[in-house]
């Protein structure tokens, strides 16, 4: 997330912090109450989250933990907010535990951010942004029947109630490094739409 952090601040005058989070060893709740203590440690009124893929995931069970959040909006990059037929694949391997670790199951697995939190969109701007340059290790593992990022599938990044949902011409890491996508970010920051 670094160049989208550098983008975001240099171009964008937006203060942005990176947010590192133990996926593997911490759970899901964990997780999001450790991001939550974190934003509030900045002193701030405002807090928007841009999460790329989990992170988005974490974004949202953030915000549904906690309803009264501070205010601000999500960005959600190639975010599995429907499941992840990649990441069910590797839940039935054994030998894959330790790749997947104690966050993914439940907010992807388990049950899916689509499913518990539909409600944050009712009081919160949300924008998803979807790859379509299959290039990745999920379609190893994953028989996509349409358009994906490599890692997840356009359909798989649809949430009930976002703001809004752009496709983009990216790959699931590629995300990271595009300048086109942080674009997009700061647009949806400032206005609560992506540019079009």
């Amino acid at each position: 997330m670094y160049l989208i952090k550098r983008r975001l601040e240099r171009e964008y005058g937006m203060r942005a912090l990176l947010f590192n989070y133990p996926s593997v060893r911490g759970t899901l709740d964990e997780n999001a109450a450790a991001l939550a203590a974190f934003i509030h440690e900045q002193n701030i009124d405002r807090a928007h989250i841009v999460g790329h893929s989990l992170g988005g995931v974490l974004a949202l069970r953030m915000h549904a933990n906690n309803p009264e959040f501070l205010p601000g909006r999500v960005v959600c990059l190639g975010s599995p907010l429907t499941g992840s037929r990649a990441a069910n694949f590797l839940n039935e391997l054994e030998w894959a535990e330790e790749i997947i670790g104690r966050s993914l199951p439940a907010g992807i697995i388990h049950q899916t951010a689509n499913d518990w939190a539909s409600h944050v969109a009712e009081h919160r701007d949300i924008g998803v942004i979807a790859g379509t340059v299959p290039l990745g290790f999920g379609r190893l593992f994953a028989n996509f029947d349409e358009d994906n990022d490599g890692t997840i599938g356009v359909s798989e990044t649809r949430l009930d109630g976002a703001r809004d949902h752009l496709i983009m011409p990216v790959s699931h890491k590629g995300m990271l490094v595009s300048a086109a996508v942080a674009d997009q970010a700061a647009a949806f920051i400032k206005r609560g739409e992506f540019l079009r």
